[in-house]
């Protein structure tokens, strides 16, 4: 049996807060600039958690240029839909097809996949509803006689959480093998581990991988704040005074391919994918195992996957959610598996918010580019690290990676958690 091909990254795109580039948003980042702050999209002065990472002034004709599409997608599907076109177009697949023999277009397309992570729990599909339901003063005859006239009919429509995975794949006629991830916090990485899985098998050549979600809507901040996650003014992962994390809204995507496929068009490569872990602590809906001992085994089987050891990681993007229980088991399970050489490591949520099923693939084009520029961001809200998790290398000002390997890890609720490792711009051999 032959080995598995090499995975590469051959595109990306994002958006977020910080920007609508990943060029813009590493620039913010390295400024030190967050786009937490008051929301504006909707009235939240009498809410108790107020700040966002908003994606603000830009229309959805820039987003998708199609109108006709707006009727039937949702906030979240735009972005979606605007990160995979902007991963796709910076690999530059579309015009190496259309340098093919008209006979080679098909296969082509058949060997094309796409994947895509959503959060799937939004509310506000159901908002439409409010002013009916307030009108029929609790009357359901009332309510049911008047539906037709008052919600959107595409309302069904909007909802689906596969429509960035449908959209993408009619847009670009890539018809080749595919998934929806409907997982909180991990579906974003969930779908770049199994594009990478499919590539390996030989389902496909290549693959887009994309994560979108907008959590900054009423009831979830109000509900996230009632868990006692939300924090009331910016995200300060691992400092003494962290009090929570905050939301923001967007998307990311990457292209997969395997390494004989982008040779042989002469591609740009960006990255390679390494390997991917995902376990569940099996503990409850919203326990978080102080030991850390899901996510350490997340980061043993990404290694194993990977084929490397633990010394061999350069630097971490840690979930760093700013959430005081997260932030303490997240450091004990880096020690579990590093103990007490750990790389260096940074987080981007104090920047961008928390995008939800789009945080951790945001994580990793963010860190596609701090291998490349040999540059891990600083965490500009770090004041004072927590003297209960140190010695822990994360820092307010600028650190070096100790190799071109990043480790990405994501939590979600019930106990999901996940990891990937990629190797940044390196010549890769066959």
């Amino acid at each position: 049996m032959s080995a598995s091909p090499k995975i590469v990254i051959t595109g990306r795109g994002a958006v977020c807060g910080a920007g609508l580039t990943p060029g813009e948003i590493w620039n913010a980042i390295t400024s030190g600039r967050s786009a937490i702050k008051e929301i504006s999209s909707w009235d939240a002065s009498r809410w108790p958690a107020h700040m966002g990472a908003e994606v603000c002034g830009v229309d959805n004709r820039t987003l998708v240029e199609d109108r006709k599409l707006h009727k039937l997608l949702s906030r979240t599907d735009l972005f979606g839909l605007y990160a995979a076109g902007a991963a796709i177009a910076d690999s530059g697949l579309l015009p190496y097809r259309e340098t093919l023999a008209p006979e080679g277009v098909p296969e082509f397309n058949d060997r094309s996949g796409v994947f895509a992570g959503s959060g799937g729990g939004n509310y506000r599909s159901n908002y439409d509803f409010f002013p009916l339901l307030t009108a029929a003063g609790g009357d359901p005859q009332k309510f049911g006689n008047e539906l037709n006239d008052t919600v959107n009919p595409m309302w069904l429509l909007k909802i689906l959480p596969n429509n960035v995975l449908c959209h993408v794949g009619i847009r670009h006629s890539f018809k080749g093998t595919n998934a929806c991830i409907t997982n909180q916090c991990v579906g974003g990485v969930l779908a770049v581990a199994e594009a990478a899985a499919a590539l390996r098998a030989g389902e496909a050549d290549r693959a887009v991988a994309i994560g979108h979600d907008t959590p900054l809507e009423p009831e979830t901040v109000f509900h996230y704040h009632r868990l006692g996650l939300m924090s009331p003014e910016t995200v300060r992962p691992f400092d003494q005074k962290r009090s929570g994390t905050v939301f923001g809204e967007g998307a990311a995507a990457i292209t997969l391919e395997t390494l004989p496929q982008a040779q042989s068009r002469q591609a740009t490569i960006l990255g390679e994918f390494l390997g991917s872990g995902c376990t569940n602590e099996a503990t409850g809906v919203l326990d978080v195992r102080p030991d850390g001992d899901g996510l350490s085994r997340a980061i043993q089987a990404a290694l194993a996957d990977a084929g490397i050891s633990a010394a061999a990681v350069g630097m971490i993007v840690a979930h760093a959610n700013g959430t005081p229980a997260s932030d303490a088991a997240e450091v004990q399970a880096l020690r579990r598996v590093f103990g007490d050489d750990l790389p260096p490591a940074t987080g981007f949520k104090w920047a961008c918010g928390h995008l939800i099923a789009a945080a951790g693939i945001l994580d990793l084009v963010l860190a596609l580019t701090a291998l490349r520029e040999g540059v891990i961001p600083g965490i500009a809200t770090l004041d004072v690290l927590d003297a209960k998790l140190a010695p822990f290398p994360v820092s307010r000002l600028p650190q070096k990676p100790r190799s071109n390997i990043a480790l990405i890890l994501c939590r979600g609720f019930a106990g999901m958690t996940a990891a990937l490792l990629i190797r940044g711009p390196a010549p890769l051999a066959n």
